[in-house]
């Protein structure tokens, strides 16, 4: 299949910050995308999750430009995504997992290269965020905090003024209160302003006070890409005396099954009515709906020799 990395055409005004449709992408022997197609819309702050390998930063570097697809289309802010693109570069702003700042440089040091690279680049924003925090301006990076890094480097980012924010496990090394301010900083930045975010993270429960949007991949394939609200009221954990569910499997697509000398237990997405009586149902929490969708671990996508890189 010829590489294809269109940027789709605009269509209205509130179209998608994100938009892929079968992205696919290769590294010698492994799939780490199969046919991946999602939608962001604007102004969402967007949990990307999975296991560890499953694909995400794949994902985040393709989005920024830094890798390309073997197959499929991309389209961020109605572009195709190209690191040659100055653009493009000025619309999204890139937090990679290890927060890359220079530590023999200050937070001065580093709001001067970010003025200089960036023509938008706001740094009074920054320093007022830095003093807030009470983080020191003046001192080297690698005498700061693991959490006063990340405030940086997020202070960084945002004042580049993007309209995409990309960030991959960035409250990872953190403690529960540099996670906390971390992830206050990111909500008031995305209500001052016209950014979305997608931020990938293991921790479901942080991730939960933030976002209103879900992307899960496991094994290479997306699972479930909505608003968190709308994937919550399609899944229904139904519980009736232990019976068998062959005839449940036939119409919707049950995720996980539990079966007790009494009783069975169902995590359901629904398609329509439930087959059968007596079936009593509850609202999943989001932490574990996602845990059931994990648990499937389904087999990674093998390679075929033709196309292979």
């Amino acid at each position: 299949m010829q590489l294809q990395i269109n940027a789709v055409k605009e269509a209205a005004p509130q179209r998608a910050a994100i938009e892929t449709r079968g992205l696919t992408k290769r590294y010698r022997s492994m799939v780490a995308l199969d046919g991946c197609t999602i939608t962001v819309p604007r102004g969402r702050i967007s949990a990307l999750i999975g296991h560890n390998g499953a694909g995400k930063t794949t994902l985040l570097r393709i989005l920024c430009g830094l890798a390309r697809p073997d197959h499929g289309s991309v389209s961020v802010l109605g572009h195709a995504p190209g690191q040659a693109d100055t653009g493009f570069l000025a619309e999204v702003g890139f937090l990679a997992q290890d927060i890359p700042l220079y530590r023999r440089l200050t937070a001065e040091d580093h709001i001067a290269v970010g003025a200089h690279a960036n023509v938008r680049f706001d740094a009074k924003s920054v320093r007022t965020r830095m003093r807030s925090l009470g983080i020191p301006l003046d001192r080297a990076v690698g005498k700061l905090s693991g959490g006063q890094r990340a405030q940086l480097a997020l202070a960084l980012t945002l004042a580049k003024k993007p309209r995409l924010l990309l960030l991959d496990e960035p409250v990872a090394a953190l403690d529960p209160l540099a996670r906390s301010q971390f992830l206050t900083a990111l909500t008031e930045a995305v209500a001052g302003q016209d950014l979305t975010v997608l931020m990938s993270s293991h921790l479901v429960h942080d991730l939960e006070l933030v976002c209103d949007h879900l992307i899960l991949i496991s094994a290479a394939k997306v699972r479930l890409c909505g608003e968190i609200d709308a994937i919550l009221a399609e899944h229904k954990i139904l519980i009736a005396p232990r019976r068998d569910t062959a005839a449940l499997e036939r119409t919707h697509q049950v995720i996980k099954t539990t079966h007790t000398p009494r009783q069975t237990t169902v995590l359901a997405r629904l398609t329509g009515p439930v087959p059968g009586p007596g079936w009593d149902a509850a609202e999943p929490d989001l932490e574990g709906l996602i845990l059931a969708y994990l648990g499937q671990q389904p087999a990674r996508p093998a390679l075929t020799a033709v196309g292979e890189s």
